[in-house]
């Protein structure tokens, strides 16, 4: 008998991409609600010590270890597991912390620009039940890097690692990006100018993921992204968004200054991400030709 559901209709490249999306939303999203689930049940500082015990784990199994071993090298090749080099490096961490400013600095032109809703940015992110301000700032930190690590092995690894086999990469990473942020439009805070703040930080990610081939630095420059995230704009621990929009004050000094900032911090982003694809291309020269396998999750 002949299937006729309708992923039997897709070709095989739609179906590995169509699979992809699904595995890589799941293994990514699945593993990232861990953490608010421990943190209301186990309380802190319990649950933290638990949710780094899991993430060490679920690192651990995404780039191949644990069953299923006959998985290990879809795994493996899905999680990017290059070791980089110095020079690898030093540009992955400048592309990282250059790439978590870019974000902040664009939401800050943006709410001078229109007025902040302190209110939806807040809601579902109150963390007033926890009442040592020190375990407050251990859950934030806990919550950026759980976030860091489940999203970027989620999107820019499960998702759109096998993308990039199938389709050319521009479309693999605007596939991968477009997920990242349709998925975050159930939050209050994704309000229209924030969406793509949202879609341009998916783009600039999944740029990173494939230019370095590792996950390493997209985790960075995620999580570091979350400090700020957490911290400030949505719990409002370190404090609140009061600056006025520009329609109500004028351009001033600051304006001019966050809107510098997000033009350098764009910049370095974008020249750190062309630089790794030159490290990439060259290290791509110098290996021999391979015969691939089959390692899509088809």
């Amino acid at each position: 008998m002949t299937e006729t559901g309708p992923m039997s209709r897709l070709s095989p490249r739609a179906l590995v991409v169509a699979k992809a999306i699904v595995i890589g939303i799941t293994i990514g999203l699945g593993a990232a609600n861990v953490w608010p689930i421990l943190l209301l049940r186990l309380g802190m500082p319990m649950a933290s010590v638990v949710e780094i015990i899991f993430l060490a784990l679920y690192v651990w199994w995404a780039q191949g270890g644990g069953p299923p071993r006959s998985w290990a090298p879809i795994r493996k090749e899905s999680f990017r597991r290059l070791t980089l080099s110095s020079a690898g490096w030093a540009w992955s961490l400048l592309a990282a912390i250059a790439f978590a400013a870019t974000i902040h600095a664009a939401i800050t032109v943006l709410f001078r620009l229109v007025p902040f809703p302190a209110a939806a940015f807040h809601a579902g992110y109150d963390f007033s039940f926890i009442s040592d301000p020190q375990m407050q700032r251990v859950a934030i930190l806990v919550s950026a890097v759980s976030a860091g690590i489940c999203e970027e092995i989620g999107f820019r690894g499960y998702m759109q690692r096998p993308i990039e086999k199938q389709l050319p990469i521009p479309a693999a990473i605007f596939i991968s990006g477009l997920l990242f942020t349709l998925l975050h439009l159930t939050k209050d805070w994704s309000t229209a100018g924030m969406v793509p703040i949202v879609f341009g930080a998916g783009l600039l990610l999944g740029a990173l993921a494939w230019a370095s081939e590792s996950l390493i630095p997209c985790m960075i420059g995620h999580t570091l992204m979350d400090i700020g995230l957490f911290g400030y704009w949505w719990t409002q621990i370190a404090g609140t968004f009061s600056q006025r929009p520009i329609f109500e004050v004028g351009v001033d000094m600051w304006f001019l200054a966050q809107s510098a900032a997000l033009v350098v911090s764009l910049t370095v982003t974008l020249a750190a991400i062309v630089k790794l694809s030159h490290l990439r291309a060259q290290r791509s020269s110098r290996r021999p030709a391979l015969v691939h396998g089959s390692t899509s999750l088809s």
